[in-house]
C-alpha cells in the first residue's frame, strides 16, 4: 500500500516543476499573456500550498487510502482539463484544480508512515519518501524538456499533462485491491470553519507572496501580507475553543504543543530556502549561457541524482551519526552552495562553467539535501501522536511550500534587484550568485537550529503530546 500512496508523493513536485520549460511552447499555441503564464505556475502552487492541511486532515477522518484515491482521480480529471485546454484560462482552471487535488494525494504517503511503520522501519520508510519527493522535482525539468521536444502524437506540450493519466490508471487498478485502510482511531465530524480559516490565512500569506513581485507589489499585497498573522490569531482562537469544546479541530492545539514541533517547523521553513534556484539557475543556463530547455533541464540531473542517493544512504549514516544526519546533510547544501557561487564568479561571463566541478557540486546539494529531507521529516512528524498523523503531515508539506514561496518572493526578489533593467549575461550572474550565497546563509541557520533540536529526542509514540 505504501508503494502506491508514494505516487501521491511524486506526482505533485512533478506537475510542478514539469510545466516551467513548457511555458514558451503553451504561449506560442495559446496566444497566452504574461499574467496568464504566472498564474499558470501561481494557480497551483498556491491552492495546493492552502489546502494541504485540510487534505491531511481529511485522512484522519474519512481513511487515508479512500481519500488518497478520491485525490487521484481528481488530479487525473484535472490533468485531461489541462492537456486538451482551450484557452489559456481554461488550463489555469484545470492547475487550480490540479493544486486541490494534489494537497488531497500528498499528505496521505507521509502520514501513512507515520501510523503503518514501527519505530525501527521508519527511517527508511522516510528515506524512500524522500527520494521519490527529491527525485520527481528534478525529473520534471529534464521531462518536460524531453516530452516537448518528442511531441508524441504532435501534441506538444499538452504530454506534459496527459502522461498523468496513464499512471494514475494503473495506481488505480492496481492499488484498490490492495487498500488497507487506516485513520483516527475516534474520527468526528469535519472542521469546516477551520478550513475555511486555514485557507484564508495562508492565502493571505502565499497569493501575495507569489504575485506580489510580479504585480509591482501593489497595495492588495501589502494589505494581505498586513492581514496574514491576524486571520492566524483568529484561527488560532478558533480551534482552540473547539477543543476546549470537546471538538475535533482541523488543528489540534494540544499536538501543536509538542516538544520541539514549533523548532522543527522552522527548520522546514529554512530548508526549501533551496526553492527558488531552480528557476533562478533556469534564468542563468538560458538566458546567460542560451542553453536550450532540454539542456538546462539535463544540467540539474546530478542534482536528482544526489536526491536520490541522499534519502537511501540515510539509513546507514544514522548508525554512525544518529539524529546529527539532519545538519550534516544541511551542511553539505551550505559547501554545495558557496561552491556553486565560488565556481560561477572564476567562471568568464557567458561560458559554461566547466562540467566536471559543476556535476560535482550539485550532487552535494542533491545528496544533502536528500539525507536532510527524510530526518527532518521525522523531526517534524514523530513529534505527535498517531491519531494527527495526517494533521502534521499536512502542516509539514504545507510549511515546505510556504518556505519555497518565501524563497521565491524574498531571495528571487532580491535576484531581480540586483539584476534591475540589465539582462546581459554579467548582470544575471552576478545576480545569481547574490542569490546562491542568500540561500547558503538559509541552510546555514537551518544547520544551527538543528543542531540544538536533535539533542532533544522525540516522544515515542505513546508518549506523544496530544494522543487520543
Amino acid at each position: 500500500m505504501f508503494v502506491i500512496l508514494l505516487v501521491g508523493a511524486f506526482l505533485p513536485p512533478l506537475d510542478f516543476f514539469i510545466v516551467n520549460v513548457a511555458l514558451p511552447s503553451i504561449r506560442g499555441e495559446l496566444g497566452a499573456s504574461s499574467s496568464a503564464e504566472q498564474l499558470v505556475i501561481s494557480s497551483y502552487a498556491a491552492l495546493y500550498a492552502v489546502t494541504l492541511t485540510t487534505g491531511g486532515r481529511l485522512g484522519d477522518l474519512f481513511g487515508r487510502g479512500r481519500v488518497f484515491f478520491l485525490g487521484l482521480i481528481g488530479f487525473a480529471a484535472a490533468s485531461t482539463l489541462c492537456g486538451f485546454a482551450w484557452s489559456p484560462w481554461v488550463l489555469v482552471a484545470g492547475r487550480a484544480l490540479q493544486g486541490v487535488t494534489a494537497a488531497v494525494m500528498a499528505p496521505q504517503a507521509l502520514a501513512s508512515v507515520q501510523v503503518i511503520f514501527p519505530e525501527r522501519e521508519k527511517p527508511l520508510a522516510l528515506s524512500i519518501y524522500g527520494a521519490v519527493f527529491g527525485l520527481a522535482a528534478v525529473i520534471g525539468q529534464a521531462l518536460g524538456g524531453l516530452l516537448i521536444s518528442l511531441d508524441i502524437m504532435g501534441l506538444g506540450w499538452r504530454a506534459i499533462f496527459l502522461i498523468n493519466l496513464p499512471v494514475a490508471t494503473l495506481v488505480l487498478l492496481f492499488g484498490i485491491p490492495l487498500l488497507k485502510e487506516t485513520r483516527a482511531r475516534d474520527p468526528r465530524r469535519l472542521d469546516l470553519g477551520g478550513m475555511a480559516l486555514s485557507m484564508l490565512t495562508l492565502g493571505a500569506l502565499i497569493v501575495p507572496l507569489i504575485e506580489g513581485r510580479q504585480a509591482g507589489w501593489p497595495l492588495w499585497s501589502w494589505l494581505s501580507l498586513v492581514g496574514a498573522p491576524l486571520l492566524a490569531g483568529l484561527f488560532w482562537r478558533y480551534e482552540t475553543r473547539l477543543a476546549r469544546a470537546g471538538e475535533a479541530p482541523l488543528l489540534d492545539p494540544s499536538a501543536m504543543r509538542a516538544p520541539g514541533l514549533t523548532r522543527a517547523l522552522l527548520i522546514a521553513l529554512l530548508f526549501y530556502s533551496i526553492g527558488c534556484f531552480f528557476l533562478l539557475f533556469s534564468v542563468y543556463l538560458q538566458d546567460a549561457l542560451h542553453l536550450t530547455a532540454l539542456q538546462a533541464g539535463l544540467v540539474f540531473l546530478p542534482f536528482g541524482a544526489g536526491f536520490l542517493l541522499g534519502p537511501l544512504s540515510t539509513p546507514f549514516l544514522r548508525r554512525f551519526c544518529g539524529a546529527y544526519v539532519n545538519p550534516i546533510g544541511m551542511g553539505l547544501e551550505v559547501v554545495g552552495f558557496l561552491g556553486l557561487a565560488g565556481l560561477i564568479a572564476a567562471t568568464l561571463t557567458g561560458v559554461h562553467p566547466a562540467s566536471m566541478p559543476l556535476a560535482a557540486l550539485l550532487f552535494v546539494i542533491g545528496f544533502g539535501q536528500g539525507l536532510a529531507l527524510p530526518t527532518l521529516m521525522r523531526m517534524v512528524t514523530g513529534r505527535v501522536a498517531p491519531a494527527f498523523a495526517g494533521m502534521i503531515a499536512g502542516i509539514a508539506s504545507s510549511t515546505l511550500q510556504v518556505s519555497t514561496a518565501l524563497s521565491v518572493a524574498v531571495i528571487g526578489g532580491i535576484f531581480y534587484q540586483v539584476l534591475g533593467a540589465r539582462t546581459d549575461p554579467a548582470a544575471i550572474t552576478q545576480a545569481l550568485i547574490v542569490a546562491v550565497l542568500c540561500i547558503a546563509l538559509c541552510l546555514a541557520g537551518g544547520v544551527a537550529l538543528s543542531i540544538t533540536l536533535v539533542r532533544r529526542a522525540p516522544p515515542a509514540d505513546g508518549e506523544a503530546e496530544g494522543k487520543v
